[in-house]
């Protein structure tokens, strides 16, 4: 025994850059990616099983999914007939209020959008994530989503990931700094294995942490192996394929830049929108003078209201995204009319839910929102161009698999983690050209808007870097050096 806690108090207290250090990150980092990815198959199954049963039993409304999504409860009877939209006026304000109870009672930090709190703890809290933060953020999210509200899912699995990750390191007493990577590793490889994108999943916890293109580069290497275990496990029961199935779509005309660039300038004023209605929303909700525990409700209950009129406006959405990327332009006489003022509203509509349903305080993504809705005004915009310039044979697909890329990237300051992340989520790498064109142009637009408000500008600005920075700077001047300076 003595000789066991001897080589445990070597492994915790080796330096992370010598062997043994070395082995401790890599083993730690690969155990907290299968331990997220366990926890992404729980909750998509979990969140299944809340659709099933409210909108599938009570609303008798089974929302279309994308082509990738295998159904893990098949068994379960299926619902037909006619959609009894009277229940949405109840539904979404029951989840708002049972979810609201559930995350005042135990956890009141896994309120709203979960991926702004992850970042808030990794600069502000020394990377602690409280252990029941991610089963109460699952469940209250399950049960939004699953009784109608529209929000996504990536907002728990930041908080089971990296709730997992500051769990190890704090159990095994690993420093501050450790703890930080664990989670920040955890949290990718969340992301990446729930969107099917391991290589995305690892940037993006690198990336989200700065609203410039900056990087926290200690967590790459931690959350590559991470991403790359948890998208493994999550994989293995959910299928090795993209999350979207695409057409063949591929660049191969110049001119159609000038057209992105339009579409740039169309996604960047888009997504100034969405992240002012979140906020605007949030903000009101705040003021509200009532019981904090029925602020989600009423959300609910506004969300309710326009999904009765508009139902592809409530749920995830991304059936809607999926049958976009089909669009052709030859389908029937009109049908490019009816699929512009679909996508048309589903942008619009669906920017005001995920404002209400989130924003009031309920539990809940707002990236998987952002996607659909960015894929939505791509595609309108898509088919807008189509009809003004039939002879260049516009791609709406392509338009709205690069909408889905630029809309997050501008509004969340990920561009390229995000770039990558739909190619992967896809299987469509030949868009890499004008996603990039796109990307980058929108983000340079939309440079002082970010959905996360606990952002940095830099790692300059971060309070972790902020002692090494100094103590690098005045290792490197002497007394001389400052007298003789101008």
């Amino acid at each position: 025994m003595t000789r066991i806690k001897d080589w445990m108090d070597e492994f915790r207290n080796a330096p992370a850059s010598e062997g043994l250090g070395i082995a401790r990150t890599l083993v730690l980092s690969a155990v907290v990616g299968m331990v997220a990815g366990l926890g992404a198959v729980l909750l998509v199954s979990l969140l299944q099983l809340s659709q099933w049963f409210f909108l599938g039993c009570l609303a008798n409304y089974t929302p279309t999914t994308p082509a990738g999504e295998p159904e893990m409860f098949h068994h379960l009877p299926a619902f037909g007939g006619e959609v009894r939209r009277w229940a949405f006026l109840l539904l979404p304000a029951i989840g708002g209020l049972v979810s609201s109870v559930i995350v005042l009672k135990f956890a009141p930090e896994a309120e709203g959008h979960g991926t702004d709190a992850a970042i808030e703890a990794y600069h502000f809290r020394g990377g602690k994530v409280r252990p029941v933060v991610p089963p109460v953020k699952a469940v209250a999210t399950a049960l939004v989503i699953g009784t109608g509200g529209s929000a996504g899912c990536e907002g728990p699995i930041t908080q089971i990931g990296s709730g997992f990750g500051s769990a190890v390191a704090s159990m095994l007493g690993l420093p501050v700094r450790e703890r930080r990577v664990l989670m920040a590793a955890g949290m990718g490889a969340g992301v990446g294995a729930l969107f099917h994108a391991p290589m995305a999943g690892a940037l993006f916890a690198a990336e989200v942490l700065y609203r410039d293109l900056d990087l926290e580069y200690e967590v790459l290497v931690p959350s590559i192996i991470a991403s790359v275990s948890g998208y493994a496990v999550f994989s293995k029961v959910f299928g090795f394929h993209p999350l979207f199935e695409t057409p063949e779509n591929f660049f191969y005309r110049p001119r159609m830049l000038l057209l992105y660039i339009l579409l740039a300038v169309i996604l960047a004023g888009g997504a100034r929108f969405y992240t002012w209605s979140f906020y605007r929303a949030h903000d009101v909700f705040k003021r509200l003078k009532i019981p904090h525990v029925l602020k989600p409700a009423l959300g609910g209950l506004l969300t309710g209201i326009v999904g009765f009129f508009f139902l592809p406006a409530i749920g995830s959405g991304y059936g809607v995204i999926q049958d976009a990327l089909r669009y052709e332009p030859h389908f029937a006489p009109g049908a490019g009319k009816a699929a512009f003022m679909l996508l048309a509203g589903v942008f619009a509509l669906k920017t005001l839910t995920t404002s209400f349903s989130v924003g009031s305080g309920g539990s809940g993504g707002i990236f998987g929102p952002a996607i659909v809705v960015g894929g939505a005004l791509g595609g309108a915009a898509g088919i807008a161009f189509s009809g003004l310039l039939p002879s260049w044979s516009v791609p709406v697909g392509a338009f709205t698999l690069v909408g889905m890329v630029a809309f997050f990237g501008c509004a969340a300051k990920t561009p390229i983690s995000t770039i990558l992340m739909v190619g992967e989520m896809t299987g469509n790498y030949r868009l890499l050209v004008p996603s990039m064109w796109v990307c980058i142009i929108a983000y340079m637009l939309s440079r002082k808007v970010s959905l996360y408000r606990s952002q940095l500008p830099s790692r300059f600005d971060a309070p972790v870097h902020r002692g090494r920075m100094i103590s690098g700077a005045l290792n490197s001047v002497t007394v001389k050096h400052l007298l003789e300076a101008p």
